[in-house]
């Protein structure tokens, strides 16, 4: 069995990524192809196309929304993503042991929604939702004129883990401010969910993120079992330099580890250095530690050479943009400079209505 060096996984992560070379190819496609994209903020997967994409529209990305092609909805790990329809009624089945899971053991919720008949709240809260979506607070609340000795928060916990709810637009348009507002995704777009095929699943995880182990699929789907799956599938296999099993598709290629690996912005939440269990073959456990908070939040990341190696952030009002760079280390010349200058067209990008435009860089500390 071939072994993998930490480089050139490292590699095979960045092409998969489309993070090696720009891709020319629609927001739509790459949608697809990425298995979705981390959307716990509203605005993170745009960021995430402008660093993968050739001449990247946010309009493009808020299109896709508006028409229904793309959704939001919680999903892999109990987050919310941005994916295609199509894939959302594909995953949210093969996810929904994580959603009964937490409705036995939520701290908050747990206990109060335990006495109740979770079918027959789920099918009330999908009649209220048929009416148009709805706000949580506003879900709760209609809730509650049935279940009134429980809190309405609970009811509305509930009801997000029973039914597959995506966040209707404006919610998550590029230059649009919307509160949450829930509907069904098979009523939102028209068709019925998919039987569950947790083998689907992992292939596109692998083909999007792979070559990668069975705890680093785990991590990403938040669901367990899916070693006894991968098992009964035709897959290639790989050790990593600790020895551990590494699978992939056996019709996918891997570049060679000498392949160079241009510095890239990442943005918030991005989705490379949050779906493995392993995250060594893009961020150090040091560093990972000062990008990503205690309560999860993951600022935009400096990739040098195919690593992490700091973060950056945009501060910006009516009058003034500034894009800070706070590399975590001293970096070589030109990678710094490449960086200054894709952070400058980054600032112009996500800050056009501002009258001037900085890029600042912080010393390592």
């Amino acid at each position: 069995m071939e072994t993998l060096s930490r480089r050139a996984l490292n590699r095979a992560t960045l092409e998969r990524q489309l993070l090696l070379r720009r891709a020319k190819m629609s927001a739509y496609d790459a949608v697809e192809h990425l298995a979705g994209l981390q959307a716990q903020a509203p605005f993170p997967p745009y960021f995430a196309l402008w660093s993968r994409l050739e001449g990247f529209r946010p309009g493009e990305l808020a299109e896709l929304l508006e028409s229904r092609r793309v959704v939001r909805i919680a999903l892999m790990r109990g987050t919310v993503h941005l994916v295609t329809a199509a894939d959302a009624l594909a995953w949210r089945p093969v996810v929904q042991p994580l959603y009964d899971r937490d409705l036995k053991q939520n701290a908050q919720h747990a206990r109060e929604i335990a006495g109740l008949d979770h079918d027959e709240v789920a099918e009330a809260a999908r009649k209220l939702l048929l009416r148009g979506p709805m706000p949580g607070t506003a879900l709760g609340a209609e809730l509650a004129q049935r279940w009134p000795d429980v809190p309405k928060a609970s009811l509305t916990h509930l009801a997000r883990a029973r039914l597959p709810l995506v966040q209707t637009p404006p919610r998550a348009i590029w230059g649009k401010a919307g509160q949450t507002t829930y509907a069904c995704l098979d009523e939102w777009v028209g068709a019925p969910l998919s039987p569950p095929s947790p083998s689907e699943l992992i292939a596109r995880y692998l083909r999007a993120f792979g070559p990668a182990t069975v705890a680093d699929v785990q991590t990403w789907a938040g669901i367990t079992r899916l070693g006894e799956v991968a098992a009964g599938m035709d897959l290639r296999r790989y050790r990593d330099e600790d020895g551990r099993e590494l699978l992939d598709l056996p019709e996918l290629t891997l570049p060679g580890a000498d392949v160079p690996a241009p510095p890239r912005l990442l943005g918030p939440f991005d989705q490379m250095i949050l779906s493995y269990a392993d995250r060594t073959r893009v961020i150090s456990d040091a560093y990972r530690k000062r990008v990503i908070s205690p309560n999860g939040l993951a600022k935009g990341a400096l990739l040098v050479d195919g690593q992490v190696r700091g973060v950056w952030d945009v501060k910006a009002s009516r009058k003034a943009a500034v894009i800070e760079l706070s590399p975590f280390e001293k970096l070589p010349k030109r990678d710094l400079a490449t960086l200054e200058s894709s952070a400058g067209r980054l600032v112009q990008w996500a800050e056009a209505a501002a009258e001037t435009h900085e890029v600042r860089v912080r010393p390592p500390e």
